[in-house]
């Protein structure tokens, strides 16, 4: 995953969104608020001037409108990417960014009602399994796989449509016995993978580099 860039269907789930950095949230959270607080009066001429990026209103831009934006951006393999509430609207923006007094504008009867047309991906290929291995190198292996892992999220949950990962031993499982970790099936070396949606080679090469980084390291040796 470090040496390629991500495959279609993992831009999809993807892209343009990293987790929440005040809550950690895994998913887009949605910002219902009209404008945003200034931290000094220095702070908002800045963003007003353009001379600092930050939010100002929504109707200018929103964190949540943002992740749609960067990911419609790298799903098209452009440098940027505007969303605006209607189609009319974005053909109302294109054509006066554009086209100047007095100018023409040529299109065809098929401009509306087709912005960014994205593949649907249905549940195959093992999508949104749940997957449990146990690695060689026991428990501090299990340990090191996890923070190796690019692609994956480390979450508690299962079934999300972004590919999860966790180590039970030490977190879900961690307040009952070893005898009782054992009893339910955990073991010191088990990991424990919910497969996203994204494209499965990103998947694959994302466990392989993870794998092998932590062999290299000689984990639970």
């Amino acid at each position: 995953m470090a040496d390629q860039e991500p495959r279609f269907a993992t831009l999809a789930v993807h892209g343009g969104q990293t987790a929440d950095p005040a809550t950690k949230s895994r998913a887009v959270p949605i910002y219902q608020t009209s404008s945003y607080v200034f931290d000094d009066a220095d702070h908002a001429a800045r963003l007003f001037a353009l001379k600092e990026f930050g939010n100002i209103y929504t109707r200018i831009m929103n964190p949540t409108t943002d992740v749609l934006e960067k990911r419609i951006a790298a799903l098209e393999g452009g440098a940027a990417a505007l969303a605006t509430a209607s189609g009319q609207a974005a053909e109302t923006l294109t054509i006066t960014t554009l086209a100047k007094a007095g100018e023409e504008i040529v299109s065809t009867t098929s401009l509306y009602g087709r912005y960014y047309p994205l593949a649907a991906k249905y549940f195959s290929n093992g999508a949104s399994g749940l997957v449990t291995f146990g690695i060689r190198g026991g428990y501090e292996a299990g340990r090191a796989l996890i923070n190796q892992l690019k692609l994956f999220s480390l979450l508690a949950n299962i079934g999300d449509a972004k590919s999860l990962v966790i180590h039970p031993a030490p977190t879900t499982h961690q307040q009952l016995t070893a005898e009782e970790q054992s009893s339910t099936g955990v073991s010191p070396d088990l990991v424990r993978l919910s497969v996203g949606i994204e494209d499965v080679r990103d998947i694959i090469a994302d466990l392989e580099q993870g794998l092998r980084l932590t062999a290299s390291a000689g984990a639970g040796k």
